[in-house]
């Protein structure tokens, strides 16, 4: 593997400055990569190469002449770095169906504002990369582009939402993407494919221009954020994609890792990891106490109501858009009764997760007291977790009980990503941290949570890691299917 391959993008960034790269080989050696592993893997949907290359040149000319002028310092701060954008934000030029069939052939004619910071701060997209349909599903599959397979394990789900984003990136053909997470859709993507990921605060990040877009509190628990190959682009990144609105973010250089609180469940209600999430836990717990970090444990009896809790918050959030009205243009649940007949004849141009999810999502309006209830008891743990973790806590928990599941099983049972979902119901910020493969060449991981608006205590930890535990480890792509 060339280094360029596996260098961050702050790296290769001040390389390109520097006069050590050009935007055109690094652009080049990315591309070559993603026309390798892409057909294996089919992460990146739509590629725009002739146009990154074409991008590429204009930064090596602009390089040449800030240099010329003595004004290298006021270069773009990614300026000829790659990237990957998740289909479903706005691109001008490009799709953006969200894997929905009914969209095929729409082109969006604006930037999302994230979209618009990358671009401006220098970075060079390379294509927009596969989805869950409408975002909604852990593996990333839809009637669109068809099923996104995993580096490690092409038998094996990349996850999602951003599931294309994680295993491109998670490849070595992109150093970092853009993604959006409302029940883990970046965290379980980065943990699957071995690489970083971050789920923000509410209003660190806008989540303007996606599709499908937040509207009432569902603002509060989708996240906006980046997936990367190395820790150290984290902040840069969330800097960038935040504008102004992350000026208020402290710097992760304040942290000092050794007076950090380290907090574990006594015992892990919502799921069951196994041995090796167990393991990628605990060794991700003794790598900080290395680092002077003293190691609490904590019970929160309410962590077993989890799913109940993530259901009942998105369910209160008062979202405009109903996905039956996305799917449908109807609320009617006998229309996706109807459509479980399509399935079993294979003419549906849905998948399954999504119909069952139009049956289900309005079961919560037909209890709306015990909705109320629960939505209660998500704020009564959000104010529990966050007494524990206060300004200097961080909570280090399994973002799913195994390593990537093979395809569909991910299905029985359903429900395994909810200790990433719980988070996105409390507003909590969560860092997806890779911490080796085991003994199968799997990636293991952990996600670190932060109380609301410390969102650096997760990040720092992240670096810390990453430092102990070697962080992403590349993978040789190859066609087991």
């Amino acid at each position: 593997m060339s280094d360029l391959l596996l260098s961050s993008a702050t790296a290769l960034a001040q390389r390109i400055r520097a006069g050590e790269l050009t935007s055109a080989a690094v652009v080049d050696a990315h591309v070559a990569r993603l026309l390798a592993v892409n057909p294996v893997l089919n992460a990146v949907v739509v590629e725009r190469v002739d146009e990154a290359r074409a991008e590429a040149a204009r930064a090596d000319e602009e390089v040449a002449a800030a240099r010329a002028a003595g004004n290298l310092d006021q270069l773009p701060p990614l300026l000829g770095v790659p990237c990957t954008i998740k289909e479903s934000f706005h691109f001008a030029g490009m799709p953006n169906t969200a894997g929905l069939v009914r969209r095929v052939g729409l082109r969006v004619a604006d930037d999302a504002p994230t979209v618009a910071r990358l671009r401006a701060a220098g970075a060079i997209p390379l294509g927009v990369s596969n989805t869950s349909e409408l975002c909604m599903w852990m593996e990333s599959f839809n009637k669109v582009y068809g099923r996104s397979n995993n580096p490690y394990d092409p038998e094996r789900t990349v996850g999602g939402s951003s599931g294309g984003e994680g295993a491109i990136v998670g490849s070595g053909a992109s150093p970092f993407g853009l993604g959006s997470d409302v029940g883990g859709s970046i965290r379980m993507p980065a943990f699957f494919n071995g690489v970083f990921g971050h789920k923000c605060s509410p209003g660190l990040v806008t989540n303007e221009g996606q599709f499908p877009g937040p509207s009432g509190d569902i603002d509060r628990h989708l996240g906006t954020g980046p997936i990367c190959r190395r820790a150290e682009d984290l902040e840069p990144l969330l800097r960038i994609l935040g504008g102004p609105d992350a000026a208020r973010m402290p710097a992760v250089s304040s942290v000092d890792v050794s007076k950090l609180r380290v907090v574990q469940f006594a015992r892990e209600l919502a799921i069951t990891p196994d041995a090796d999430q167990l393991g990628a836990r605990d060794r991700a717990v003794q790598a900080l106490m290395a680092q002077g970090a003293r190691v609490e444990a904590v019970h929160l009896p309410l962590m077993a109501k989890a799913l109940e809790l993530w259901s009942a918050m998105l369910a209160s959030a008062g979202s405009t858009h109903s996905f039956s009205d996305h799917m449908f243009g109807s609320r009617d649940p006998l229309v996706p009764l109807k459509e479980f007949g399509r399935l079993a004849l294979r003419r549906s141009q849905h998948t399954l997760p999504l119909v069952v999810l139009t049956l289900f999502e309005r079961l919560p309006e037909l209890t709306p007291a015990r909705t109320q209830k629960l939505r209660a008891q998500a704020l009564t743990l959000k104010r529990q977790l966050e007494d524990v973790l206060g300004d200097d806590g961080i909570l280090i928990t399994s973002p799913y009980p195994t390593v990537a599941p093979k395809h569909y099983q991910a299905l029985l049972p359903p429900f395994n990503f909810v200790n990433c979902a719980i988070f996105n119901a409390l507003s909590l910020p969560a860092t997806s941290v890779p911490t080796g493969l085991n003994a199968a060449g799997l990636p293991t991981g952990v996600q670190l949570i932060a109380s609301e608006g410390m969102d650096h205590l997760g990040l720092a930890g992240a670096l810390a890691l990453e430092k102990s535990l070697g962080g992403w480890v590349c993978p040789n792509v190859t066609d087991k299917r």
